[in-house]
């Protein structure tokens, strides 16, 4: 009898301590549950850092737990907040119209800009070689090795949007010389500009190239300019609610050749394909526009605890390492620039490390109203319930 309950007891006792180190492992047990924080969040593309569970085990080290509703830029700045701590859409225009939102009615919230990343093109190396062989349309980045896989082009944005403007197709610049068979029109196809801070974006961007990098005074002028490179953002079939998907699904060369992307999935795509492979993907590349514009999501705080977020992600060491990681450009907690970390992740891993010059020229978006009013316009959507200032 005493030796098979000494043996039932050895078979048992694994199972807790097993549970235990799981739970250690995952933070779980390192405070009771009864101080552990849900923070209730609306959140755009930048919800791939919160998704992510090294980031959520970081957070409930500090006793918290973010729950993400997911929806587009716009659609959070024209719904309601209340009872929510934190909102973090992924671009400064839908930031401020909540910001602005908050001071009229006297309750001024609190931003934080814990990492930023570029507007890109994402798109395959036969089309970005075919943009390359079309006068240069697109060209190697600077530091980008010839005769090798490079992974980072230069886009001429002018060039590139007259190919748009001229109705010219992928086989009229010689795709098939690349691999490839296209015949449709050379554009680049955006997420739903109803929604999606990206589409907004490249909305001015466009804008930006096609005026000379002046943006327009008034709402007459904002109205003309948008009817006039309509054509060259509508024709890119149904809009998705998320184009990075499609890029890196098995069959994106077919429905979007050129999407329009953040740069942070691009590299996070890669830093992942490295680790599983032991080589990048050298078929996907980026084109960088030659205008460039840097988004900088800004998460905005409405309560307390939405505050203690913000603060944990901008200045806590581990989180910022896991930002790197996962591909964004953090900020300098001590300086009002982005950190130089990611170059030194992407190197150790043996991934191409892209170059943003600051001589490149950067693009100008119109102010919140007249661009607010373009999407309007572009996308046939619905005006905001909040009057942008």
């Amino acid at each position: 009898m005493r030796g098979r309950l000494r043996r039932r007891l050895a078979l048992a006792l694994p199972v807790p301590v097993i549970g235990l180190v799981s739970l250690l492992a995952s933070g779980h047990l390192l405070m009771p549950l009864d101080q552990v924080v849900t923070i209730e969040a609306k959140m755009a593309s930048k919800r791939d850092f919160f998704e992510d569970p090294e980031v959520q085990r970081l957070l409930l080290k500090h006793g918290i737990r973010v729950h993400i509703t997911r929806m587009g830029s716009r659609e959070i700045a024209n719904q309601e907040v209340e009872g929510y701590d934190v909102v973090f859409p992924s671009g400064q225009p839908a930031a401020d119209l909540i910001t602005r939102e908050r001071a009229k009615a006297g309750r001024p919230a609190l931003t934080y800009r814990p990492f930023v990343s570029p507007i890109v093109l994402g798109t395959y190396r036969a089309y970005a070689e075919a943009l390359r062989a079309n006068d240069k349309t697109a060209d190697l980045q600077q530091g980008q090795a010839v005769g090798g896989d490079p992974l980072y082009y230069t886009l001429d944005m002018r060039e590139f949007l007259k190919l748009t403007e001229d109705s010219k197709r992928w086989e009229d610049i010689g795709i098939k010389n690349h691999g490839a068979r296209n015949g449709n029109k050379i554009l680049a196809q955006t997420s739903d500009i109803c929604q999606a801070n990206s589409a907004g974006t490249y909305l001015g961007l466009v804008a930006s190239v096609a005026y000379e990098n002046d943006v327009p005074n008034d709402l007459e002028e904002a109205e003309k300019r948008a009817r006039a490179i309509k054509p060259w953002l509508i024709e890119q079939g149904l809009p998705a609610s998320e184009k990075a998907e499609t890029y890196f699904s098995p069959d994106g060369p077919g429905i979007s050749p050129i999407s329009v992307i953040y740069e942070h999935q691009y590299l996070a795509h890669q830093i992942r394909h490295q680790a599983a492979e032991g080589k990048p993907d050298t078929e996907r590349v980026l084109l960088y526009p030659d205008a460039r514009f840097v988004t900088e999501p800004q998460l905005v705080a409405l309560t307390k605890d939405g505050e203690r977020l913000g603060e944990l992600v901008s200045k806590d060491p581990e989180l910022q390492q896991r930002a790197v990681e996962l591909g964004f450009r953090p900020r300098d907690a001590t300086a009002d620039s982005t950190s130089d970390r990611l170059a030194k992740y992407l190197e150790d891993r043996h991934i191409q490390v892209p170059v943003t010059s600051a001589d490149d020229t950067k693009a100008v978006l119109p102010r919140l109203s007249l661009l607010e009013r373009m999407i309007q316009i572009i996308g046939d959507c619905p005006p905001l319930q909040k009057e942008p200032g």
